[in-house]
């Protein structure tokens, strides 16, 4: 009894502790963030290292996931007469959850993941502790590009994921079903809420964007100095990332579509 109610009181004092320090890790993280816009090099190379190089999952992912929407729900809308608000449905699902929630998986799983290797290497190989020997702070340097880069990436991947999403459920729709082109795109246009389903999407991606990155970059800085210490810290980057994301999903959609 006294051996369980110590393992308690351990892990609770090591959550604490490692919520403070990634805490101080962020404000410190953020104030360098200031010192990037006159570096925008740093700034473009990582965008393509996070961004660009996440573009084909996105996109794939993104074709499949609408062209699935649209085959279900056809047959689901179909039996009440209503195939020709398939667009809408398909748009409406994307932009308001499936877009950013997805798109954002898939940036933990790939992006983030590599984020952390990345770090985790520096600091395994004392890259990070040569910077600070030779007074070149590693987070203005290194962290602080990689987070801004993410930060604006995962927007900008959602968007995407949604509209070739859109599209994928146009080739199903459209092409395949038979449902009237006019139709899909008409009530789209019709429905959609520019403020209730676009912003409120942008948001999410926002949202999701910045806590992914303050995920991937600190579990990369506190990570062990080992291969092990490495791997460990990847795989909790993509666990607890997936975490996070549903989460804050849900406490947003609460926000901006319930009661609460």
């Amino acid at each position: 009894m006294i051996y369980f109610i110590q393992k308690i009181g351990n892990r609770t004092i090591s959550f604490f502790s490692k919520f403070g320090r990634s805490a101080i890790f962020l404000i410190q993280m953020l104030i360098a963030c200031v010192a990037v816009i006159f570096r925008p090099k740093l700034l473009l190379t990582q965008l393509y290292s996070v961004g660009v190089l996440s573009f084909m999952i996105i996109t794939i992912s993104g074709l499949f996931v609408g062209m699935v929407l649209a085959l279900q729900g056809y047959y689901i809308l179909s039996d009440f007469g209503a195939d020709e608000t398939l667009g809408l449905m398909v748009a409406s699902s994307l932009v308001r959850e499936l877009g950013p929630v997805v798109s954002a998986l898939l940036f933990a799983g790939r992006a983030g993941s590599a984020l952390t290797a990345e770090i985790g290497l520096m600091k395994a190989t004392e890259q990070l502790s040569g910077m600070e020997m030779m007074a070149i702070d590693p987070i203005d340097r290194i962290i602080a590009p990689r987070f801004l880069a993410g930060f604006i990436s995962m927007p900008l991947l959602a968007a995407l994921f949604s509209s070739i999403g859109v599209i994928g459920g146009q080739l199903v729709g459209v092409v395949i079903l038979g449902v009237d082109e006019g139709s899909y795109w008409s009530q789209m246009q019709s429905n959609l809420d520019f403020y209730d389903d676009i912003v409120n999407g942008i948001i999410k991606s926002i949202v999701f964007g910045f806590a992914i990155s303050w995920i991937a970059l600190f579990e990369g800085y506190d990570t062990l100095p080992t291969s092990e210490g490495v791997s460990r810290a990847t795989t909790r980057t993509v666990v607890n990332s997936a975490f996070v994301i549903l989460g804050l999903d849900f406490i947003l959609t609460a926000l901006m579509f319930g009661d609460i």
